[in-house]
């Protein structure tokens, strides 16, 4: 099981990805100024939200159910983080 220093560090790294992409965005879309921000303050607020699941487990007791826990969280990660990624690209496509 990895650590929750690992999990963080995952969590931190892939928002950080999404940020980056979008500032990359706002050099070539200053148009959808609006839109690209709005996608970087839902990543913040992903972030933030995996963070409190990640410090505050359910059954703290019970290792099955917390790399459950965990397994669950970084499903989340991946889920959320494409369809933000998604997003972006639909918002950045030249027409």
């Amino acid at each position: 099981m990895a650590s929750l220093r690992d999990i963080k560090k995952e969590i931190d790294y892939t928002v950080n990805e999404v940020v980056y992409d979008c500032y990359l965005s706002l050099g070539f879309h200053a148009d959808k100024h609006s839109e690209i921000i709005a996608i970087m303050q839902g990543a913040v607020d992903m972030r933030n939200n995996l963070m409190e699941l990640v410090n505050n487990p359910a059954e703290k007791h019970n290792p099955s159910l917390v790399r459950k826990h965990y397994a669950y969280i970084r499903a989340q990660l991946v889920e959320r983080t494409e369809e933000l990624w998604g997003k972006l690209s639909e918002i950045c496509k030249f027409e």
